[in-house]
């Protein structure tokens, strides 16, 4: 594959080798894009790192999304070496653990504050920034969103209410980007085994549901969302904007289990 050959992009939110974000930049790297990476602390810089390498970068910035002063800095070092910048992936979230379970009336104001404002607010931030390095040439921005954003899902909790406003603001961020030739989508797959996945109560149960009752009898692979992502950012997806995809193996088209699941 050369889709992306000649593109740049930068990605957001790589935890490790199993993460969403791994799987779409490791599919990038193979349809010809050069890569730079962001995470967050050392913990996770020190995973990251031969994940980068492996995929010819030595690219990487320790950003916090929600310090300014933070996003600033990285953009600026972006800036400096790449002049623009063809895609963006934004794939980062966050709830408290303790509050992906039980009951959603129980959220509290801080949680639901801090999990809007890193799932959902962050992705306004980083488009800010990226617009100046996109709008000469265009460019693509993806995010990635849960079934759990308008289906109630077990224990997904306030996550569920971030996500919606994380599609919400793809739909805005695509008509103000849209006349620069920036398109701004978000990719939805099912269940996965993610880091971020297991810190959902009942997360085993939840994947096992979907694998037995989607349509294609499976649940999303790294592959079937990183395959997709390249789509988006490569120019076969020239008129494709405010969409949310789903590759969740056709689950969310269901309004009841399979027969020999009921």
């Amino acid at each position: 594959m050369s889709a992306l050959t000649g593109k740049r992009g930068l990605i957001m939110g790589v935890a490790n080798e199993r993460s969403i974000a791994w799987g779409i930049a490791k599919a990038m790297a193979d349809a010809g894009a050069e890569l730079a990476f962001t995470y967050q602390g050392e913990a996770f810089g020190k995973r990251l790192e031969p994940l980068a390498a492996s995929v010819g970068s030595d690219f990487m910035v320790d950003v916090d999304v929600t310090d300014d002063a933070s996003l600033d800095a990285a953009f600026k070092g972006l800036k400096s070496r790449w002049d623009t910048l063809d895609f963006l992936v934004h794939a980062i979230a966050y709830s408290d653990k303790n509050e992906l379970t039980g009951r959603f009336i129980n959220t509290s104001r801080e949680n639901f504050k801090q999990s809007l404002d890193i799932s959902c607010y962050s992705l306004i931030e980083v488009s800010r920034r990226a617009y100046p390095m996109m709008k000469q040439n265009g460019g693509t921005i993806l995010t990635l969103t849960y079934g759990g954003s308008n289906r109630v899902t077990p224990n997904y909790n306030v996550m569920g209410v971030a996500k919606a406003a994380l599609e919400s603001a793809t739909r805005y961020l695509a008509n103000d980007l849209g006349p620069d030739g920036i398109r701004v989508n978000a990719i939805s797959p099912g269940p996965m085994k993610t880091l971020a996945g297991a810190a959902i109560g009942g997360a085993r149960k939840t994947f096992k549901h979907t694998d037995m009752n989607a349509p294609l009898r499976a649940n999303a692979t790294l592959e079937a969302v990183g395959g997709t992502a390249v789509y988006l950012a490569s120019d076969a997806g020239a008129c494709t904007t405010g969409e949310i995809i789903r590759v969740d193996g056709g689950f969310h088209v269901l309004g009841m289990p399979q027969p020999e699941n009921l």
